[in-house]
Order: C-alpha cells, then sequence, then structure tokens
C-alpha cells in the first residue's frame, strides 16, 4: 500500500457546522475508520464515498440535514424555477404516444420536480396514471410525501421494479453515485482507496491499492487514450453507474415485453463525453464537494455534512446502455435540450408585464441555457427500448442532437 500525495488542496474556509451536525459527522467518521481497520487498513474511494452519502441516518443524502435550495448547499434546476418541471412534463405527453403513462424519478430529493410535473399535468390536462418515485431514504421520503400530499398519483417504491414501460427521470442523478478513483503509475493503472492517517486518528488519506487488487485494462477501459496519459494522472471511473444503466435497461425492456410499450429514460446531469472528459489537462479529475453553497475539492472534510460528486462520463453510459439493448435516442446539451422542449413557450404563459413574476422566471431560463451557466455544462441523454422518438419531439431534438460527439 502506498500512500499518494495530491495537490495541497487551497485553505478551506467554510461555514461552521452546529454542534449536532459535527456530532453526526464524527459518528460516521468513526464508522468509517472502524470500516478501514476491518479491511487491512485500507478501503476503495468508492465505499468511502458510498458511506459518506448513504449511511442510514448519518450519511449525505440518508441523513436529515436541507441539501437543496437557498438554505442547503448546492441549488438544482428544479429547486429555481417551475418552467423546469413543466417542460419535462410536456416531453412526457408527446412519449406517452409511444409509453405507457407513467413516470418513474430516481432522486427526487425534496419532491419539488415531481410537484412541478404533476401540476403542470394538472394544468395542461396531461394524463398520466401514476408517478413513481424511487427512495430510499426515509428522511426525503418523509419530505416528499408531505410535498405530494394532493397527487394520488404518486407511489413510492423503496427499489427498482423488475419491469416498467413508461418514462424514467433522473436529474441530478448519476452523478452522485459511488465513483472509483484510478491513478496511472509506473506498473499500469491503480484504485485509489482511503486509509487512516498514522499521525491524525480522525482524519483520512488517499493511498494507492495493492495493484495485485486491480484488473489495469477494466480500470482503463473507460478512458480514451489510457496509454498516452501522464504517469500520476488522477481521474474517476465509473462501475457503479455503468451497473445502473444495466439495471434500467434491464427494467425497460422487460416492461416492453410485458406491456408492449417502449420505455424512455432521460437523464440530465453535468458532465462530458469520454474525449472531452480524459483531457491530459484534467489530470486530477472532476471530483467536487459542496458544502453550504461553497464547492471545494476536498472529499474527507466532514463526511456526512456534504455533498460528494464528480462529472458524468457520458460515453460510458450511453455504451452502457446500448450494449444492455437500449436505442441512443438522443445526447444534446441542457439548453438544446429544453428549448427544444419548448421552455420558452411555457415561459410566455406570464405576461411580460408582469415583473414581479416574468423577471424571476426569465432569469431562472437564462441560467439553465446560457452556455455560460448550466446550458452547455448540463447534459441530456436519452435511451429507450424503441428505436427512435416519435412525433414533433423527434424533429425538436434531432435538431439539437449531439450524439455524434459521444
Amino acid at each position: 500500500m502506498q500512500k499518494l500525495n495530491p495537490t495541497p488542496h487551497h485553505q478551506l474556509t467554510l461555514p461552521v457546522p452546529s454542534q449536532d451536525a459535527l456530532q453526526v459527522s464524527q459518528q460516521l467518521q468513526t464508522l468509517i475508520h472502524t470500516e478501514i481497520a476491518a479491511n487491512a487498513g485500507v478501503i476503495p474511494f468508492s465505499r468511502y464515498m458510498e458511506m459518506a452519502l448513504y449511511t442510514p441516518g448519518l450519511g449525505y443524502y440518508s441523513g436529515g440535514s436541507a441539501k437543496l435550495g437557498a438554505d442547503g448547499d448546492f441549488t438544482t434546476a428544479p429547486e429555481m424555477s417551475s418552467l423546469f418541471g413543466a417542460t419535462l412534463a410536456q416531453v412526457a405527453q408527446q412519449l406517452f404516444e409511444q409509453t405507457t403513462t407513467e413516470i418513474m424519478e430516481f432522486g427526487a430529493g425534496s419532491g419539488k420536480l415531481a410537484f412541478d410535473i404533476l401540476s403542470e399535468c394538472q394544468f395542461s390536462n396531461i394524463p398520466i396514471t401514476r408517478y413513481f418515485i424511487v427512495e430510499l431514504s426515509g428522511e426525503l421520503r418523509a419530505r416528499q410525501e408531505q410535498r405530494l400530499k394532493d397527487f394520488p398519483q404518486v407511489v413510492w417504491l423503496s427499489e427498482m421494479p423488475d419491469a416498467f414501460s413508461g418514462v424514467v427521470l433522473g436529474n441530478e442523478v448519476l452523478d452522485a453515485m459511488p465513483i472509483e478513483l484510478a491513478v496511472k503509475s509506473e506498473e499500469g493503472w491503480t484504485r485509489l482507496g482511503v486509509a487512516t492517517k498514522q499521525s491524525e486518528a480522525q482524519d483520512f488519506q488517499l493511498v494507492k491499492m495493492d495493484a495485485t487488487a486491480d484488473n489495469a485494462i477494466n480500470l482503463a477501459a473507460q478512458i480514451p487514450d489510457a496509454s498516452e496519459l501522464a504517469i500520476g494522472y488522477i481521474s474517476e471511473v465509473h462501475p457503479v453507474a455503468i451497473g445502473f444503466m444495466h439495471s434500467i435497461a434491464a427494467m425497460l425492456l422487460a416492461g416492453k415485453a410485458d406491456s408492449g410499450h417502449a420505455g424512455v429514460a432521460i437523464w440530465l446531469d453535468y458532465g462530458f463525453p469520454a474525449h472531452e472528459y480524459y483531457l491530459p489537462q484534467r489530470d486530477k479529475g472532476t471530483l467536487m464537494c459542496h458544502y453550504r453553497h461553497h464547492a471545494h475539492p476536498d472529499p474527507f472534510y466532514l463526511p456526512g455534512l456534504q455533498d460528494i460528486t464528480a462529472h458524468v462520463d457520458f460515453t460510458a453510459m450511453a455504451i452502457a446502455g446500448v450494449e444492455a439493448g437500449l436505442h441512443l435516442l438522443s445526447y444534446t446539451s441542457q439548453a438544446g435540450f429544453l428549448l427544444g422542449a419548448g421552455i420558452t413557450d411555457v415561459l410566455s404563459r406570464i405576461a411580460v408585464e408582469d415583473s414581479r413574476d416574468y423577471l424571476p422566471a426569465s432569469n431562472a431560463v437564462q441560467k439553465m441555457v446560457s452556455p455560460a451557466e448550466m446550458g452547455e455544462l448540463f447534459k441530456v441523454l436519452i435511451l429507450g427500448a424503441a428505436p427512435e422518438l416519435t412525433g414533433k419531439l423527434t424533429e425538436q431534438l434531432l435538431h439539437h442532437d449531439r450524439s455524434y460527439r459521444l
């Protein structure tokens, strides 16, 4: 086991947590140290990230802290404006021509996106039979139940069903799945693990794991021109997200076999195609943490109280879906998707003269589609059990399609 000495992080100047929050983080740190000790002094980074985010009652996504909006750690498009969800409802209406009239959402968070989609369905008379939310966190489910209490279509699931043939939605889901950190050394590609700092019993450090435990070919398979990258290059690979895409494919294909309807999955997230993800100059990867609207690179800062994410390799996600039997229907920027799907038409319902409502809504749309904001960094990947999209949506999305860049 070889210690790794990455470029030192900038000195963190972040809001001080409450004593209760600090105690939760300390409990989680103790659990992680215990796990490290039980595994010969090192665990894969993916396991550390899984524990930091999903340990019941203590992890970031399964604890009780506020995560979204002005009082949380980051803001997502649904939290910015109801126009995002309303536009997705219009997309779902067109997809219902070839799918069942059901939606399944992963990563529903506060329930804001579901609320906006269902409100738009109600407003526009869009028929929707059921709205499934796959939620593992009891705390988040309680929040969602309160927000969505007036929509009887909502059904909560604790796990993915075997078959489904409606519209699957995931907004900022793939980026929160545990990743493996890999480093290129003289001996080849090796996973990075997490160990306890011997000099500081309550701190963690990255170390190179025993190369015999890794298959270098499999580790680097996701990375184009891996052999050309410099020694010391660090990046992420995404086996958990790839496995998730395989499961989604199996679910949609089973749904088509059962119902005859071809389900469609829409993934919205920040990321790049592989040839942009693994650039030589991006030699420290894309790992980023979010705490109280501060972004920083230290995954070991107060585990359980901060989000840990990595950009999505959309090429790997598309390949995983296609290899599992789905069809690549569209890949584009968030700007191209939202504009093609008619977000400006939804905005036009608000009178320009109504400055109190129009200006915030217009500003939110600008942020979601601007190349300098979310418009280009965020991408949209659409996979389905049918070979193509039907109706007006096909023409709109093909106009903005970038599948050739994957």
